[in-house]
């Protein structure tokens, strides 16, 4: 995940140490899912990928290694350009054999896009092969003949963007094709290529959202058929992946979305419930509609679940982004179903304590991120969370993680540190809390987010030193903060251009470092 991933503005519901801001839980979960989409463009790893395996039944032998990387780019190139010339002639010939004497000829034209490690895609496109295999398509053509076809535009699919876009015309054709009356393989095999278009951006995507793709994909989602269902899957999370959320919206409400959503999550195996889990992760950051419906269905204790049980990277990842969309997005997920005492609520404190140990940073920003919308929650989840392992895990953070994960634990540190009640002007002090976690050595944390270059850390760090010096016993809190050199890292602000940051880092000099600090000692 890139640094940048979590958006700047944490979920105003459950962040009581913050200003109010409207709607910024949800614009928050918006540029998170958009930052994941970019985390996996750049990776290559799910935003695209290159068809080598065949899907049919009756599996052919596979290439040795399944690719070959010794060949000469040019010698793979002119091969291309042949193989394009003969589809196309083939596309003519009437004469006896002429069907199986295409399908041989886009048999020979697929291996070639699919044995390299740089596909000869732009060789076939300028031979023109997408008009060609546009016509292989067409309705009435056999089975094979389309799975061929379809294979060979899901790789060229997996190019460059332009490369992607010259797919354009096969749109409508690849989303008939995975209709109920075609050949599972054929179906699985144009939703992958309509995955790979949908994940070249959100142009593409709006123009499948507008020619139709959405009810067939997700109708091949419901058909429980293995591959095809994860293929349909992945599919989808492209497509719904906004920033719009439109799409989010219409998925939500197609009939038997939801029920196929737990039921994966129950069921699946990992591959197909980490596809299902990507699907929920953008669901859940986009919709409310389906943060509503998730919350109150089956789908939060499931995911609770995943993440208990599950020890692979890949569907931890998503599983976890979906539990922290959830508890950001929705009241009822921390007034109702994260209760204090229930089994669930110990379940997933556990798996968050679990991600905060891992030896992967994403884990571990995620945990600290759905901790700190948790603690932002009742009472009773702060005391869950301070008296947990999960304290000590953040503290460690705070002092010695990179900075986007030092900056999530501080956010739940903070915030089980306070509580909000209506009509007050100021977060009320939890001062056990605090003073447990300034004796253990938290400051000094927050003094540096003081001195960070980004000020929403700045402005946390500055929120957390008027807690200790407004709720420190004895007055014992500016002494504190001046000897961990805390006035020099709010006088920084002193004359700085943001009117807000410059405000308050003044105001709290001038309120506990003014002329009458230190006459009493």
């Amino acid at each position: 995940m890139a640094d940048e991933e979590l958006s700047p503005t944490l979920p105003h519901r459950r962040d009581a140490i913050k200003s109010s801001v409207h709607n910024i839980a949800a614009n928050r979960r918006r540029q998170h899912a958009i930052a994941v989409g970019k985390e996996r463009r750049e990776a290559l790893i799910r935003t695209k990928r290159l068809c080598r395996d065949s899907l049919a039944d009756d599996s052919e032998v596979p290439l040795e290694g399944h690719m070959i990387i010794d060949e000469e780019k040019a010698v793979l190139d002119s091969k291309t350009s042949r193989t394009v010339e003969e589809l196309k002639s083939a596309m003519t010939y009437q004469g006896k054999g002429a069907i199986q004497k295409k399908v041989e000829i886009l048999r020979a034209l697929r291996r070639l896009l699919s044995q390299s490690e740089v596909p000869p895609i732009k060789a076939a496109l300028q031979a023109g092969a997408v008009p060609a295999l546009v016509q292989c398509l067409s309705f009435g053509s056999t089975d094979e003949q389309l799975l061929e076809a379809a294979w060979c535009l899901t790789n060229i699919a997996a190019g460059e963007p332009e490369e992607t876009k010259s797919l354009m015309p096969a749109l409508p054709l690849l989303i008939a094709h995975i209709g109920e009356k075609s050949a599972t393989a054929v179906a699985e095999q144009c939703a992958w290529a309509l995955g790979n278009v949908a994940g070249e951006g959100e142009e593409l995507r709006n123009i499948l959202l507008a020619q139709g793709a959405l009810l067939p994909l997700a109708r091949l989602m419901l058909s429980n058929k293995g591959s095809p269902t994860r293929t349909a899957a992945w599919a989808l999370s492209n497509l719904i992946k906004g920033p719009d959320s439109r799409a989010a919206n219409e998925l939500i409400r197609i009939d038997g979305v939801l029920d196929s959503i737990t039921q994966h999550l129950q069921k699946a195996d990992d591959e197909l419930a980490t596809e299902v889990a990507w699907v929920v992760v953008y669901l859940s950051a986009l919709s409310e509609k389906a943060i509503s419906l998730l919350v109150k269905s089956d789908a939060a204790q499931l995911l609770v679940a995943r993440l208990v049980a599950s020890e692979s990277l890949q569907l931890l990842i998503p599983v976890l982004r979906s539990l922290g969309n959830l508890v950001a997005g929705s009241s009822y997920m921390i007034d109702s179903v994260l209760m204090s005492g229930h089994n669930i609520t110990d379940q997933l404190l556990s798996g968050l304590i679990k991600c905060l140990k891992s030896e992967h940073r994403v884990l571990k920003k995620e945990a600290a991120w759905a901790l700190s919308n948790i603690a932002a929650g009742t009472c009773e989840h702060k005391k869950l969370i301070f008296s947990s392992e999960a304290t000590s895990l953040l503290m460690h953070l705070l002092s010695s993680a990179p900075f986007d994960i030092r900056k999530e634990a501080a956010y739940t540190i903070g915030n089980i540190c306070v509580t909000t009640e209506k009509d007050a002007e100021q977060p009320c002090i939890i001062v056990t809390h605090l003073v447990s976690l300034v004796n253990k050595g938290c400051l000094p944390g927050f003094i540096n987010l003081v001195r960070s270059a980004d000020l929403e850390s700045a402005r946390l760090g500055l929120q957390f030193l008027e807690l200790v010096m407004r709720g420190m016993p004895n007055g014992e809190g500016p002494k504190l903060v001046e000897r961990e050199d805390g006035i020099d890292a709010m006088e920084r602000f002193q004359f700085h251009e943001n009117e807000e940051m410059r405000n308050m880092a003044n105001g709290l000099v001038d309120k506990y470092f003014g002329e009458d600090y230190g006459l009493d000692s």
